[in-house]
């Protein structure tokens, strides 16, 4: 198809995300015919605002090299000065009086500038709280003015742009080139109408003209603002960031634009940094600064570099940190201002939307030109016949301008100026009904990309499961053991060694990512994975105490857990000396770490044979009955072990093995079978045992008998030929490490051309999300960081949302459908009409009022109409598009020749015979007739809006009357329509209708309807 073609090769180049700079400016440059840029490009990337961003990263980068270099050097001269004092530093009054010694600008010198020296000067970290009037245990105290404090210090919020008034829309409506035309069009006509007629007679005219403009740029701003505040309000949703601080002792959650210096917040691997700090205690905390200074290289915080930057992510590791300056006193604020003005990307579908545009733009403004002239002509010939050439009179005048009039008003109604437009209103819509359904759009694109999937590749805990984890079963000193119920813990307790129960309270208690705190309420609560905090109540559950197991041995490192080990370690300093490191993991990795067992009696024997086949036996039982399994070891260390040194990884002592049971979440066997119907592949990518992961596949419906289940090291070690070729039939991929999983989406993506939708909740999943078409971050369980790489983050962790997703994408592609079909029939129709009308008869018999009317029913409130129809349950009874699917398809170029053919026939037919079908007679016999071609024109069209609900379904009314827009725009065109026709005659050149003028304008309207029925009984 020749329109395919050329949208895809100037208009395609443009991707779902990470397009570049440069590819998203060949489309503008190549947009031809904008009437309105403000409107047309509002929804666009700002790129001088991006390369703005990016200068100020390189600025950043620039700065840190220097600053590193720098704190080098001011190392070196603290050493010499010998405690010397750097600066003499006076507390400005205003803060002395708030009651604390240091002011925020001081602050942010010290973190932003890495400055020892004046770390050091105010007594380091216990002596910057003392002068915050903060403790590093207990935080901030509510006791204290927290008001005041921000009022010295400022809040935890960037500048953004103040959102724009209703009147800003009208403004930029009227920034229309074609309205502005058509604007001193009107006052020409005003001024030689009065000069002619007098008042009011000859103001009729150019006041009609004034008034349909007016309706238009209202009608549009009214839209265009709804949109604006519907985008408001998903902007905030995005930004409801939450963070575990400490706050008079307690731990709570809290919002982190409610954070003011002085508080201590607890940071964890995948957090954002969401304030400048320093670092107060914490293990192995590597920090990602890329998105600050551009710099991939991450930087280790300790005691002895303990600066934290403000939107830098914490790539490994956990701490507590205090903050010290918030808001736009930190690098990142003056960055966000900045890349918030950037906007978003452009949709493909609002790209090759602008394309369509300029297509019938080119053709609009070709067939104006003609009709223009032909118009002209007509005149001029007339004036030859009639020997007045050389003298024109003011109607002469009138009729010229009037011709103008009507080819500006073409091009109005050729160059669909509301195509892309209605891409943004339809994705809009869509998007706040999402956010009900638990789905936040963090990126325009990815809701019509969703509609495109043909692959999800799902994580199992929490997405197909309900991460709410119990252990169910144990393993320890090799004796298996139910511990469903409190007092199954307590009887096992009772008959295991003392020993043994020391060792298994000592690993469930140190070596964790989880804390049992006291909360607001006084009440002891468990903060952790769902993983540490089954763990923690396991560990309660056995008659142990967390607060005095933590105090009993001292933390020398930790190396926290991640996807790629499988494992998480910590060294412990005996309280009777000497050290133990504690491991637990991925049960056959730390049980193949293990030399030996701690047996029945509570001795220490050889893992030989025998306890090691038991030991599996006993993790593929447990893996078959759908349980995450965990296996639990510990080896005494030497004295000489240092934090330096790393811990061991092999020579343990396993103490036991655990069943976590985390139950399939209620819906998703449905859910995925409904995504099987619609022709989209579930994936299930998971971490776990094959053998657990191979229950809840099959529980969930995703693993059949026909298709493959493989473990992430046999998978990584396939040659690209084998990947091709077990892929298609690839279902589940077991014990898969964040590298296997990007691996699959690439494969998946750039060799068998699917359009990927990826899970993912992990700092390590960041790459997959970011390689998808479509990265789903999980909510609840997610990190910062893979929220940060998501397009959509799935609010409740559910499988059965994703789906929902999908069905609104596929919705929103559908709804763009229809509407492009309508628009485009009303643009065909009208551009023929006007043209061969002009060419046959040397008037046209719509005229610059009534073409803007028809503009406004096809532009603004068509799209209100089709763009906003919610989806039904047979969008997923379809095959999806895919990667290469025509937009513009055989369908609809069917519906709309169809359509167009019985539109212009009638109208042909009305002006050739009309006046004998209709017996018109007299002086106003043109005008009736005009009037009537143009209430049939237009009740052509709103017949074709209900008929254009459905491209390929005969039944257009199912679900009608639950859509009140499209009821509400329809009844409002009637009405209007109505008025237009009987009482505004005068400025929009209309005649009242007879009764049986009107029946038949709404009966040829209405026929329309059975043709469209018709005509989807074509096979293309």
């Amino acid at each position: 198809m020749v329109v395919e073609n050329y949208l895809n090769e100037d208009f395609g180049v443009v991707k779902s995300k990470h397009s570049s700079s440069e590819v998203l400016q060949k489309w503008r440059d190549v947009c031809f015919l904008v009437k309105n840029p403000k409107r047309r490009f509002r929804f666009t990337a700002n790129l001088s605002k991006r390369q703005e961003a990016a200068a100020m990263r390189s600025t950043n980068h620039n700065n840190q090299e220097k600053l590193r270099v720098a704190v080098l050097v001011s190392k070196a001269a603290f050493q010499f000065t010998l405690g010397g004092q750097p600066s003499d530093y006076t507390v400005p009054a205003e803060v002395k009086a708030a009651g604390f010694q240091i002011c925020g600008d001081e602050l942010g010198s010290i973190v932003e500038g890495r400055d020892f020296n004046k770390l050091k000067f105010h007594g380091g970290i216990d002596g910057i709280a003392e002068k915050l009037c903060t403790s590093t245990n207990n935080g901030l105290s509510t006791d204290s003015d927290l008001n005041r404090r921000q009022e010295i210090y400022g809040i935890n919020k960037f500048t953004e742009s103040e959102g724009r008034s209703f009147w800003v829309f009208v403004w930029e409506a009227l920034q229309d080139m074609t309205l502005m035309i058509l604007g001193v069009c009107a006052f020409v006509s005003l001024i030689v109408g009065i000069t002619m007629e007098g008042w009011p007679k000859g103001a009729h005219d150019g006041l009609g003209i004034v008034a349909s403009i007016l309706l238009v740029v209202f009608v549009t701003a009214t839209s265009d603002y709804r949109q604006s505040l519907q985008f408001k309000d998903l902007d905030k949703e995005k930004q409801k960031i939450s963070i575990q601080i400490t706050r008079n002792g307690y731990r709570q959650k809290m919002s982190i634009y409610d954070l003011l210096p002085g508080d201590i917040i607890h940071l964890a691997i995948g957090d954002q940094v969401p304030a400048d700090g320093l670092f107060v205690s914490g293990f192995s905390v590597l920090i990602d600064e890329s998105s600050l200074t551009g710099e991939s290289e991450p930087v280790m915080v300790t005691a002895e570099n303990p600066f934290l930057l403000s939107g830098t992510k914490v790539q490994d590791g956990s701490c507590k940190m205090m903050v010290t300056t918030v808001g736009m006193r930190t690098q990142w604020g003056k960055l966000m201002a900045t890349l918030s003005e950037g906007g978003d990307d452009e949709t493909p579908l609002q790209v090759k939307l602008n394309g369509v545009a300029t297509i019938i733009g080119k053709i609009g403004l070709l067939f104006a030109v003609v009709t223009f002239a032909v118009l002209v002509q007509g005149l001029l010939n007339r004036k030859w016949q009639e020997g007045t050439h050389w003298s024109w009179s003011g109607d002469e005048a009138l009729e010229m301008l009037d011709f103008f009039a009507v080819a500006v008003t073409i091009v109005v109604v050729a160059v669909p100026e509301g195509l892309p437009l209605a891409v943004t209103l339809s994705l809009a819509f869509a998007m706040k009904k999402m956010m009900n359904e638990k789905a936040l759009v963090r990126h325009l694109a990815a809701c019509e990309t969703m509609g495109s999937a043909t692959s999800i590749c799902s994580d199992k805990t929490g997405t197909l499961t309900t991460n709410h984890m119990t252990v169910v079963k144990s393993c320890i000193c090799m004796n298996v053991k139910e511990v469903r119920e409190p007092k199954d813990a307590f009887s096992m307790c009772s008959e295991l060694p003392d020993s043994a129960v020391k060792l298994l309270l000592q690993s469930i208690f140190n070596n964790t990512g989880g804390e049992i705190v006291v909360n607001k309420a006084g009440k002891y609560e468990i903060l952790g994975t769902p993983t540490d905090t089954a763990l923690l109540e396991f560990g309660l559950s056995l008659g142990g105490d967390f607060q005095a197991e933590r105090q009993a041995s001292k933390l020398v490192k930790v190396e926290p857990f991640n996807s790629v080990k499988k494992r998480m370690g910590v060294v412990v300093e005996l309280p009777e000396g000497g050290f133990r490191a504690h491991c637990k993991g991925a049960s056959e990795i730390i049980l193949a770490a293990c030399d030996k067992v701690i047996n029945v009696n509570g001795e220490i024997v050889p893992l030989d044979k025998a306890c090691a086949n038991h030991l599996t036996d006993t993790i593929n039982q447990f893996a078959s009955e759908a349980l995450r399994t965990l296996c639990l070891a510990y080896m005494e260390l030497e004295n000489g072990f240092s934090a330096e040194n790393p811990i061991p990884v092999s020579g343990y002592t396993c103490i036991g093995i655990v069943g976590i049971k985390d139950p399939v979440r209620p819906g998703v066997k449905e859910s995925v079978a409904v995504c099987r119907s619609a022709g989209i592949a579930v994936r299930m990518v998971t971490g776990d045992n094959i053998n657990t992961a191979k229950a809840i596949a099959r529980e969930c419906g995703i693993l059949t008998d026909d298709g493959l289940a493989i473990e992430g090291p046999d998978f990584r070690e396939k040659s690209e030929e084998e990947m091709l070729e077990l892929i298609p039939k690839l279902q589940l991929m077991a014990r898969s490490s964040p590298l296997d999983k990007h691996t699959l989406v690439k494969h998946l993506r750039n060799s068998l051309g699917e359009v990927v939708a990826v899970t993912g909740d992990g700092t390590n999943d960041a790459p997959a999300l970011h390689e998808a078409d479509i990265g789903l971050a999980m909510g609840i369980a997610g990190t910062e960081v893979a929220k940060e790489s998501a397009d959509v983050i799935i609010l409740d962790d559910n499988f059965s949302t994703i789906v929902t997703v999908a069905k609104w994408g596929r919705s929103v592609y559908v709804n763009i459908q229809k509407f492009v079909q309508f628009q485009l029939t009303v643009n065909v129709v009208a551009l023929i009409v006007n043209f061969s009308s002009a060419c046959l008869t040397g008037t046209a018999p719509l005229t610059a009022v009534q073409l803007l009317w028809v503009n406004m029913i096809m532009d603004t409130l068509g799209a209100l109409a089709l763009a906003t129809e919610p989806p039904n349950d047979d969008l997923m009874k379809r095959s999806p598009v895919g990667r290469k699917g025509n937009f513009i398809s055989n369908v609809m170029w069917r519906n709309i020749l169809g359509q167009s053919i019985y539109q212009l026939l009638v109208i042909w037919l009305l002006q050739t015979k009309g006046k004998a079908i209709f017996h018109l007679e007299g002086q106003d016999s043109d005008l009736i007739l005009n009037t009537l071609i143009f209430n049939t024109f237009v009740f052509c069209q709103v017949f074709n809006e209900i008929s254009s609900r459905e491209m390929e379904e005969i039944d257009v009314f199912k679900g009608i009357l639950k859509n009140y827009v499209f009821v509400g725009v329809l009844s409002c065109t009637v009405i209007f329509q109505i008025l237009i026709i009987e009482y505004l005659g005068t400025f929009a050149n209309t005649s009242p209708l007879t009764l049986s003028q009107w029946f038949l304008s709404v009966v040829i309207g209405f026929f329309g309807m059975p043709i469209a029925a018709a005509l989807k009984m074509i096979p293309v």
